[in-house]
């Protein structure tokens, strides 16, 4: 079983920057794309971006500009989302999502445990 863990959640004010990180607890294999999603309160989880296994990128409309994602470690298992002029509807739980497939073409998705982003104004 893949654990996902992430960190560098906290308080910032508007404009200011955070990074969050997520650690897998080993390799992980048949990796389609590693993905950060957030979910504000009321709101429905939403994804804010994603890196296949090839590097490509992709971004929410609202965060395009603003966040990064990247990886590194060994068989990448580390991923990094860089949020840059944060803002106050930026405010969610941050969640980092491992998307892979089986042998058989199964779509199975690993989940962290959430990190708070909370953006003052």
């Amino acid at each position: 079983q893949v654990q996902l863990v992430e960190s560098g959640g906290g308080l910032v004010q508007a404009g200011g920057s955070l990074r969050l990180s997520c650690a897998a607890s080993r390799t992980i294999f048949n990796i389609n794309a590693m993905n950060w999603y957030r979910q504000a309160p009321g709101k429905q989880r939403e994804l804010v971006a994603a890196i296949s296994s090839g590097g490509s990128t992709n971004y929410a409309d609202s965060v395009k500009g603003r966040f990064t994602i990247s990886r590194s470690g060994a068989k990448n298992t580390v991923v990094y989302l860089q949020m840059n002029s944060l803002k106050p509807e930026d405010t969610a739980v941050y969640y980092c999502n491992a998307d892979t497939s089986t042998a058989t073409g199964v779509h199975v998705g690993y989940w962290g445990q959430g990190t708070q982003v909370t953006v003052s104004s």
